[in-house]
């Protein structure tokens, strides 16, 4: 059975909830070698880098990777030579995201919770609506273009925030192949995304 259909099973069988799902998720990236990290950073940089969405962009409003997660650092560094102008976010003390320029690996400083932040001036929370392509973290994606992120609701608030301005970048999420599923459980405030990228391909949702 492959890890796509263990947690469709689990989620529709035994109706798992999110931490659950969340849990075994992050299990799972706990045991990935730091070769698998590389390696998956190498492909899924190449395949972002091909989406027309990233290709025609003049903003992106991206986010560090950190640990496990897959890996973000040669796709920033990428944009912004190509001179997109690339925005990371700021986490405040109440979980929402501020944002500031990248201006490379060597502006960047450790924060709350592991993050890795840009210094220099902060731009708002919202910076964000001026995006032409907002890149999100998360644990899994389903066939709905529903997203799994980690619980702590900061990129519920970035894509509420983008629909209150009618703002409407390409929303894009970037995993490991077996983290799109079958099925994630939802909530009235979960928002789909337009496509996840993978190592492996990109996979768009809806019309």
């Amino acid at each position: 059975m492959t890890r796509d259909e263990e947690f469709a099973r689990t989620v529709i069988e035994y109706d798992v909830n999110k931490r659950e799902l969340r849990r075994l998720l992050l299990s799972a990236r706990s045991r990935l070698t730091p070769d698998d990290v590389a390696a998956a950073q190498t492909a899924l940089g190449r395949r972002a880098l091909e989406l027309p969405e990233l290709a025609g962009a003049r903003t992106v409003a991206a986010y560090v990777s950190v640990g496990s997660e897959p890996g973000t650092r040669a796709l920033l560094e990428t944009l912004r030579t190509r001179d997109v102008r690339v925005l990371l976010p700021v986490l405040l003390p109440d979980n929402d995201l501020d944002w500031g320029l990248y201006r490379g690996a060597g502006h960047l400083v450790r924060a709350a919770k592991g993050l890795l932040e840009p210094d220099g001036e902060r731009l708002g929370p919202g910076a964000v609506t001026g995006a032409d392509a907002v890149l999100l973290p998360g644990l899994a994606v389903d066939g709905r273009g529903l997203r799994l992120g980690r619980g702590g609701g900061s990129y519920d608030r970035v894509l509420a925030r983008l629909d209150r301005a009618g703002a409407d970048p390409a929303r894009i999420v970037l995993l490991y192949d077996d983290e799109v599923v079958a099925r994630v459980p939802e909530e009235p405030h979960d928002h789909p995304v337009h496509a996840v990228v993978t190592p492996g391909g990109v996979r768009r949702f809806g019309p």
